[in-house]
């Protein structure tokens, strides 16, 4: 994506220099697969209106990325995080152990986890209940859980065509595939009745989850470890198949895909931002404290990046298909003030 030069407005925060002290002199960041494409808009900028060099971004999932992060302090290891989903305790616990111990947490907006499948094939209505129906690895039948016997859509739901289920969703170590797992294939395992079911087995709440997002390992779900051009190029090489993507993702790729309805609702940026839309979730990205002021262009990177003139409603990113945060101004004044987790700022 071009953007032409900022102005002189928006370039305030530009008015520094990079320092030559530190023995690496680029940002460097890694992570989510969704929240790749902003961090990469916003990279170029950067690199375009500031002093410093372009920062270096790479991708991976919000797992690999959060790992790689809080490996420990220096050089070697990354500045920042991006992330799809919120750090976890035990994120935290192991950066802690590694001598990550301040950590600022910033949220850039929030993106909806949509349903998309080939812009010429069967057009779908979707439930939670249908996903749980199709890709569970057991399902309720009869008062019993049984091995997911469904192999066609029109199995899973009357009104849907008679297509081979066929499923491209985000592996495991991507933040995606945590929010569709509790969003959806769990939701749909509670309105089956089949996480009751399984908590009466098991007397175990925990164990009970687990079992209901357990997905079919019989070809029908298909993980992709790459990132949503992997999932694009299984649709356009199985015209059946149906892909789980970002919406921001989808929204630029118009021409080849088509979106399905969740809960009668149309994926949007007005109905996340509304809340309407039910599968969505906010996007971050982690700062580790200690490079700030040894990393040239860190802190500015980060100020940058929340910046009315970036991630507002009318910046380069909301064009892209992030949903602006209503708050984004105290997103900004934690930035600016080094505002790191657990510190009561």
């Amino acid at each position: 994506m071009s953007l032409v030069k900022l102005s002189t407005s928006a370039l305030a925060i530009a008015a520094v220099t990079a320092t030559a002290a530190a023995a690496r002199d680029q940002v460097q960041v890694a992570g989510s697969s969704t929240v790749l494409p902003y961090a990469s808009i916003v990279a170029e900028a950067f690199g375009e209106n500031f002093d410093f060099p372009t920062p270096v971004v790479e991708s991976g999932g919000s797992s690999a990325g959060l790992k790689r992060f809080c490996e420990g302090v220096g050089e070697n290891t990354i500045d920042v995080a991006n992330a799809s989903r919120q750090i976890k305790s035990g994120e935290i616990e192991v950066c802690a152990a590694n001598g990550v111990t301040d950590i600022i947490e910033v949220r850039i907006g929030y993106d909806g986890i949509v349903f998309a499948s080939d812009i010429a094939g069967e057009a779908f209505a979707f439930t939670p209940t249908d996903w749980y129906l199709a890709l569970s690895d057991t399902i309720l039948v009869d008062g019993q859980m049984v091995a997911n016997p469904n192999t066609n859509w029109n199995q899973v739901n009357a009104s849907f065509p008679d297509q081979p289920i066929q499923a491209f969703v985000p592996g495991t170590k991507h933040g995606t595939r945590e929010v569709f797992e509790d969003k959806v294939i769990l939701e749909g395992c509670e309105a089956t009745g089949a996480f009751d079911a399984l908590k009466a087995a098991s007397g175990d709440k925990k164990a009970a989850e687990k079992a209901c997002i357990g997905l079919r390992t019989d070809g029908k779900s298909v993980d992709i470890d790459g990132d949503y051009t992997e999932t694009l190029a299984r649709i356009e090489s199985n015209k059946d198949g149906i892909g789980v993507f970002g919406l921001a993702f989808y929204e630029n790729n118009t021409d080849k895909l088509q979106v399905a309805t969740m809960s009668d609702v149309v994926p949007s940026t007005e109905s996340i931002s509304t809340g309407e839309y039910p599968v969505s979730r906010p996007l971050f990205f982690y700062v580790k404290k200690a490079h700030i002021g040894v990393i040239p262009g860190l802190k500015e990177f980060a100020e940058f990046f929340v910046a009315e003139e970036i991630a507002g409603p009318d910046g380069p990113l909301a064009e892209y298909g992030l949903v602006a945060d209503p708050e984004l101004e105290k997103t900004q004044t934690n930035v600016a003030d080094e505002a790191v987790m657990n510190s009561g700022s």
